[in-house]
């Protein structure tokens, strides 16, 4: 009898799921293999949980340790802590809206010390205002957890499970996914998206909700500059 999957899996756990019983990603698997590795993707969930609560502890530490008149450099490199963080918190299991909350209060508590620096220069302002949104929008994307896994600095889907992997998402998490990739990569995306369905029914395999999310595919594509992310 296959593991039941948890309310809310981490990372390694989810992506398992999106193969289980999945066409796209070839060959199906035994239900003891299948338990194996389920059992070893919660172990692996299980720990970078731990790891995350121990950086989040120690990040806490050291934002509250900021000197009123820290220079600018160590808010700046916390910062980018924060925000790998938050990346990271958003790919985990469970529940950790609180921490993801938490984290969004220091970036901001971090950014109010960096503005105070930055004083009343207009240029320094533009661009921390044209970074705020930027965050926000990252924030919105990460949302979903296919983003989530994607934007991860060691992602859980291999390159070669990429294409399968967006072909069988939600249109909503799709539609997320796409502002990850510029014209050339989604071009690429695409081709080889088209070349896995057409095997697919030839083998007698039909899969409307992957044709249609192939069509979205291909339509990002054309409309993406081919040297830009549209992010």
């Amino acid at each position: 009898m296959p593991y039941s999957a948890l309310e809310q899996p981490g990372a390694h756990e989810r992506h398992l799921l999106r193969k289980r019983g999945n066409p796209l990603f070839g060959r199906a698997v035994d239900t003891e293999t299948d338990n194996a590795a389920q059992a070893r993707a919660r172990v692996a969930d299980e720990q970078e949980r731990d790891a995350f609560m121990q950086r989040f502890q120690a990040l806490l530490q050291q934002a509250m340790g900021l000197k009123p008149n820290e220079e600018s450099e160590v808010l700046l490199t916390l910062k980018g802590a924060l925000d790998e963080a938050y990346t990271r918190c958003t790919s985990l299991g469970g529940d950790l809206g609180p921490f993801r909350q938490g984290l969004a209060r220091l970036t901001e508590t971090v950014m109010a010390a960096v503005r105070a620096a930055a004083g009343t220069d207009p240029q320094a302002m533009m661009e921390l205002d044209q970074e705020a949104l930027a965050r926000a929008s990252h924030h919105r994307l990460l949302e979903h957890a296919l983003v989530a896994d994607l934007m991860r600095p060691d992602s859980v889907v291999p390159a070669d499970e990429l294409v399968p992997t967006l072909l069988s998402a939600q249109e909503d998490a799709l539609e997320a996914a796409l502002w990850l990739f510029d014209g050339e990569h989604l071009r690429k995306l695409g081709g080889e998206g088209r070349l896995l369905l057409s095997r697919c029914r030839e083998q007698g395999v039909e899969l409307p909700a992957a044709w249609r999310n192939l069509a979205r595919l291909e339509q990002a594509a054309l409309e993406t500059p081919l040297d830009a992310a549209k992010n």
